[in-house]
């Protein structure tokens, strides 16, 4: 009776043993997972762009197309949201409906009307050109992960742009542009 004892106190012990090694394992997994999401670069901007996005297209109401993306704030604080389209007309970006960017339970709305033209931008070709909207702030209380949410009928994921109407190709949504506000 007393080796039936001896090896399973030795099968516990290896059991705790391997099921202690597993959340280990799951939080190399998670830093690997963090190391993947977007991050602050070191002027503290956080650039979300739609080729890194989680896109959603509807081809009958192009209103609702959504682009999501996740990203770690280091800092906490107040950041402008600045919308980047790419367009062939800096006077009239022709969103027929207003933009919706949803974090946690804000939501800031707006049409875009390019408050800043960037000429000779590096993430848009011609023709076009790059008109950055303001579309207001969002104050991030703690370091973290988050999550945010673009609603445009200008979010055209790369594998449809194809597909898309001409007057989604005159003006495409680019990114979304964190920007941390100074005091």
């Amino acid at each position: 009776m007393s080796r039936f004892i001896i090896k399973g106190i030795v099968l516990l012990a290896i059991m705790i043993s391997y099921s202690c090694s597993i959340p280990e394992r799951k939080s190399n997994a998670e830093n690997k997972n963090i190391e993947n999401k977007i991050t602050q670069q070191d002027d503290g901007i956080i650039s979300l762009k739609l080729e890194k996005a989680s896109c959603y297209s509807d081809m009958v109401n192009p209103s609702s197309n959504t682009a999501e993306w996740s990203f770690v704030v280091s800092k906490p604080g107040r950041y402008k949201v600045w919308l980047s389209s790419a367009t062939k007309d800096t006077t009239d970006l022709q969103y027929a409906n207003s933009v919706k960017v949803s974090l946690l339970d804000e939501r800031l709305e707006a049409r875009p009307v390019g408050d800043k033209i960037v000429m000779n931008a590096s993430d848009v070709k011609y023709p076009y050109y790059r008109a950055d909207s303001y579309m207001g702030s969002f104050y991030f209380q703690e370091p973290g992960e988050y999550s945010i949410q673009v609603i445009s009928e200008k979010v055209v994921p790369k594998e449809s742009e194809n597909a898309a109407s001409s007057q989604a190709s005159h003006t495409k949504l680019v990114s979304v542009m964190l920007i941390p506000m100074t005091r």
